[in-house]
């Protein structure tokens, strides 16, 4: 399944698109936006971004470790060096727990035009990292079932996590 997913880069446009959305869910594009969205908002929308953002990076630490423990490595490919150079790991893709994981914790505490719109880029994140060749399917399907589990439990701890942190909110 996962090599019926890829897409030629001589396909410029869908190749170009596909491009964009794995890049959407990089971890430093998603902080750097929800760094913005705190830093020059008040309110809901402020402590929206910080419960988004410090779950990412607390997020990223358990992908981090799973990834060195279990040690796949990426499918064959030319395109992704970053990820390929800084990350040789693919399993779970932690692009795809990343997406699923913000959308899932947006149902809880945002608006929902905000876990809709979350909902629908999720999908669309974790099948281009297939579609460019960084990952294999179940990569991001583990990475699915793993962000929206994450993003479950992240809802159920955010009262605990702003009363450690109430700076932050």
């Amino acid at each position: 399944m996962t090599q019926k997913l890829r897409i030629n880069p001589e396909r410029k446009l869908l190749w170009n698109v596909s491009t964009f959305f794995a890049h959407s869910g990089d971890s430093w594009y998603c902080l750097g936006v929800l760094l913005l969205i705190w830093l020059f908002t008040k309110g809901e929308w402020h402590r929206i971004a910080a419960a988004l953002a410090s779950g990412t990076v607390l997020l990223a630490m358990i992908i981090l470790a799973l990834k060195f423990s279990i040690r796949r490595r990426r499918p064959d490919g030319e395109w992704g060096a970053i990820y390929r150079n800084t990350d040789p790991h693919s399993f779970p893709s932690g692009h795809a727990t990343r997406v699923f994981f913000l959308a899932s914790l947006a149902w809880g505490i945002a608006p929902i035009w905000c876990a809709l719109m979350l909902t629908i880029w999720a999908p669309l994140v974790a099948l281009s990292r297939v579609m460019t060749g960084v990952h294999y399917l179940s990569d991001i399907l583990a990475g699915k079932v793993l962000g929206i589990t994450l993003g479950i439990a992240a809802i159920f701890l955010l009262p605990w996590i702003i009363k450690l942190f109430p700076f932050a909110f």
